[in-house]
Parts: C-alpha cells; sequence; structure tokens
C-alpha cells in the first residue's frame, strides 16, 4: 500500500500540524522527492545551510518557516522622518510598532512559549523597537538567554547600523549570521532629508554632517560583516521624489561591499501615525512604482521582494501576525522548551518541500515552452505551504507572481483589509481590494463566492477557486498554458 501524501496547506493551524504530525509518524515520508532543496546549482552549500530555513533571507522558505521579533531594544540613536515608536496599533505591521516592550528575562519566557506552539519557528530577531546595536546590552543578554535553551534558533538583529562596527566581534561570537542594515542612501545630501539627526560618539549631528557619519558607520558595519563570513540583508525605504533614483546607486554600492540581498521597501506614510512625513503629505510609492524600481535593480545586489515589513513583536509566517497571542497576560506561569515539535515539523517540512521543487520545476518548464512571448500577472491568496490555500474574503494580503517567457517569478505582494468577516462581505472593502489588486490579470484562491467574482470581472480581473489547494506554481502554469494556448503536461500538485 502506497505511503499516504503529507500537505502543508493547513499548516498555520495547531491541530492541522498535529494530523501531519501523526502522518509523518505513521511512515507518511516516502515521497521519492523527499529531502530534496531548492537550492540553485550556483549557490554555495555552506550559504544554503544558512539561508534554507530563513524565512527572510529564502523566498522559498518564507512558505513554510516563521520568524520571531522581541521588543527588547528600545533605545535608538537616530532619527527618521519615516518613524515615530509612540504610535501602535495591534493590527498593523510597521516596523518599530509594539504593544509591549520586554526585558530579557520576560523576552527568554515568549520565545520558549512561541517555540512550543509555532512548530514553524526557525528565526528569532531583535528589530527595536529602537535599534539593537545602540541598546546592545538588553540585546546580548537576550540572545545568550535564548541560545542557552534553544540552541538551534537562527539568531538575527536588525540595525541602522551607527553602532553596528563597535559590535561585529561580539556577533560573530554568539554565532549572529544573519544582519539586516537599513541604508537609504550613500549620499549625505539625500540623507539630510531623510535623517533630522544621530546621536553619535556622545554627541547630536544634524543635517549633512549628520548623514555623513551615519553613511561612513553603515559602509564600514557591511564591509565588516562582509569579512566575517556574516550575512547581510539591506533594507532601504523607498521615498518618491526624495531617494527613489538614488536607490539605483545604493544597490550598486552595497552590492561592491558584499550584501547578500537588498530589500527595497515602500514608504509608510499615515499622517495618522504621526510620523514627519506623514504630517507633511510626502507620499509612499504605488506597487507598480516599487515594482519599476525592483525591475531596474537587475544587475546589482539580489532582490528581496517578499518582505511584509514586521512589526518590532511580531510573530508567525511572514504575511501573518501572531504576536496578540502571546503577549505576556497570556503565557503560561512556567514554561519549559519541548524540542519535540519543531523537530518533527522539519522532517515533515523536508518531504514537503521535496515534492514542490519537483512541481515548481515542471511549472517552469510549463511556461518557458509556451514561448509566448507575453506575461501574466496573478495574485494569490494563502496561508503558507506554497499552495492556493486560503478563501478570497478571508485574504488580507495576495502575494503576486509573474508568468513569463522567463518562467514564473515572485515579485511581492498587496495588503488588504479582510472582505469577508462573519460570514458577510463588506462592499466598501471589496471596493478597496479591487483597487489593491490594480494590473492584476487573475485571481487564484480556494474558494471566490459570486458576488466578489463578479465585481472583479468587472473591474478587468479574472477569479477563479479551480486550482484551490494546488501548488501555487503549478496552477499559475495550467492557467498560462490555458490562457495561450499550450498543451499543459500533466503536472504534480
Amino acid at each position: 500500500m502506497s505511503a499516504p501524501t503529507i500537505s502543508l496547506e493547513g499548516v498555520a493551524s495547531t491541530k492541522s500540524f498535529d494530523r501531519l504530525l501523526a502522518t509523518a509518524k505513521s511512515g507518511g515520508c516516502a515521497s521519492p522527492s523527499c529531502g530534496l532543496s531548492a537550492k540553485t546549482d550556483d549557490m554555495d552549500p555552506a550559504i544554503w545551510e544558512k539561508i534554507k530555513d530563513h524565512p527572510c533571507y529564502s523566498e522559498e522558505a518564507h512558505h513554510y518557516f516563521a520568524r520571531m521579533h522581541v521588543a527588547v531594544a528600545p533605545a535608538c540613536n537616530i532619527q527618521c522622518n519615516y518613524c515615530n515608536r509612540k504610535y501602535d496599533c495591534a493590527n498593523e505591521s510597521r516596523p518599530g510598532v509594539v504593544s509591549e516592550r520586554l526585558t530579557p528575562d520576560q523576552a527568554l519566557r515568549k520565545v520558549i512559549a512561541v517555540a512550543n506552539e509555532v512548530p514553524q519557528l526557525s528565526v528569532l530577531g531583535i528589530a527595536g523597537p529602537g535599534d539593537a546595536c545602540y541598546d546592545w546590552k538588553k540585546t546580548k543578554a537576550t540572545f545568550e538567554r535564548v541560545a542557552r535553551e534553544i540552541p538551534d534558533i537562527k539568531l538575527c538583529i536588525s540595525t541602522n547600523g551607527l553602532a553596528l562596527p563597535d559590535h561585529v566581534g561580539e556577533l560573530a561570537d554568539m554565532n549572529v549570521d544573519h544582519v539586516t542594515i537599513t541604508i537609504n542612501m550613500i549620499d549625505p545630501e539625500v540623507g539630510a532629508k531623510i535623517y533630522p539627526w544621530i546621536f553619535y560618539d556622545h554627541r547630536r549631528y544634524t543635517g549633512v554632517e549628520a548623514a555623513r557619519i551615519l553613511h561612513q558607520r553603515q559602509m564600514l558595519g557591511l564591509e565588516m560583516l562582509t569579512a566575517r563570513g556574516i550575512l547581510t540583508k539591506i533594507n532601504s525605504v523607498m521615498i518618491p521624489t526624495v531617494n527613489d533614483e538614488h536607490l539605483i546607486e545604493v544597490n550598486r554600492w552595497v552590492k561592491e561591499r558584499g550584501a547578500f540581498l537588498h530589500n527595497v521597501m515602500p514608504l509608510i506614510s499615515d499622517p495618522a501615525h504621526g510620523t514627519y512625513f506623514g504630517l507633511t503629505g510626502q507620499r509612499g510609492p504605488k506597487p507598480v512604482e516599487l515594482k519599476a524600481l525592483q525591475d531596474s535593480l537587475g544587475g546589482g545586489a539580489k532582490l528581496m521582494r517578499h518582505c511584509r515589513q514586521c512589526r518590532a513583536d511580531a510573530v508567525g509566517l511572514l504575511g501573518e501576525d501572531r504576536g496578540q497571542e502571546f503577549t505576556l497576560d497570556k503565557l503560561p506561569g512556567e514554561v519549559i522548551y519541548d524540542a519535540g515539535k519543531r523537530e518533527a515539523y522539519r522532517e515533515v517540512v523536508a518531504c514537503e518541500r521535496g515534492d514542490h521543487v519537483a512541481a515548481k520545476s515542471q511549472a517552469v518548464a510549463i511556461v518557458k515552452a509556451a514561448d509566448s512571448g507575453k506575461s501574466l500577472l496573478v495574485a494569490v491568496a494563502t496561508k503558507g505551504g506554497g499552495r492556493v490555500n486560503e478563501h478570497f474574503g478571508h485574504s488580507k494580503e495576495f502575494q503576486v507572481y509573474e508568468a513569463s517567457p522567463r518562467g514564473i517569478s515572485f515579485i511581492g505582494h498587496r495588503k488588504v483589509e479582510q472582505y469577508c468577516l462573519g460570514g458577510r462581505g463588506a462592499d466598501a472593502t471589496l471596493d478597496g481590494v479591487i483597487a489593491a489588486l490594480e494590473r492584476i490579470d487573475i485571481v487564484l484562491c480556494a474558494k471566490i463566492g459570486d458576488c466578489p467574482k463578479d465585481r472583479l470581472a468587472e473591474a478587468g480581473i479574472r477569479a477563479t477557486d479551480v486550482y484551490g489547494y494546488d501548488y501555487i506554481e503549478t496552477a499559475i502554469s495550467a492557467l498560462y498554458a490555458a490562457e495561450f494556448g499550450v498543451e499543459p503536461m500533466a503536472a504534480t500538485a
């Protein structure tokens, strides 16, 4: 009798995970592709080992693995015109935002509680809400405590880079092998429009002088990390008319200094947040503008396109935030780490990823073989596992893929307000969803009602639930083949 098929379509659910775990224990991991990975042939195996389970450094990994940020570093040494750390909404995803700050001991308790309940957890990050390198004592104390209790969890930090050079040696000693630096400029004249002041070497600097010091320290920190073999991701905020064209030079500079990834993010500029840019009317980029800039950076540092601009207390898969489930008042009184679920989950994922890699390879081959010279922009409702597995009305974001003669590429995501609440949809909310899906050709989802489907069609956007629970790439290749009159090959879902 053949072994049962393992599927992670309901990976975010504890009940679903328990079912999958039982399947794995019964011998379900018998797929011939089990153990395959998505490592490209030209990637150093040592690099692959560092990124294969890190949802921020591997687009493929973000379908399966979760991150957690602990808000232990509230102090900051620079002021950014797009940041206001005093504002918080629990439903908001924005860097620097937290609902509660933690001591290192509280952070350890929370990490253990999350690790016991979220088997996808693979990475612990400190991203503020201030600066992890400036508030170094708390950052270091937190990492030391967690590393003793959960030695297999990856540790990473996010920093503005001003204090980074002072701590590269300690980061290496603690086996922190992923560091994110926010670099928005290499020209101090541009930087002066973004940073009102910095605090460095016991002094406050302003204007071009402040930006020049920040730039020098960022480049020094990046070069030091590269020399130590620590992977770096560069975050840049795209600010129309301020640094949008300048980011082309930023991309070239960071590539020359060894950056592994460059993540160009849109400015979040809502006046309600109370930021300088928000209050002065500085707009953020449209999705099409962001994509155009990202496309223009093809010859520079490798781009990250799956960023969700996470809160400083985020928990869960990228695109979801379960932080409110793990506030201090909801944690058990005593927490003891149990590695069982996380270890079993990795075994299950190894099989699923192998199947996914094989299906994706076949899907890309179908699209390339079509030789149509045309492109499709597809928005996908998904809750993880690399599958079309979310109801249209339940989606809070859509992942966007482009199918073209080059293959199938993930190019970004579109955040939306959930359309269906309590079993009913709101017309005004649907208007916002349709606006967010500008220039999308087709929407893939696990289920969609006739009303939203018809409204989308009126806006020139097709929607289908025919491919519910298929792998995303398999569904897209079938669409592409049907769209352009190509005879599809049999594909494994």
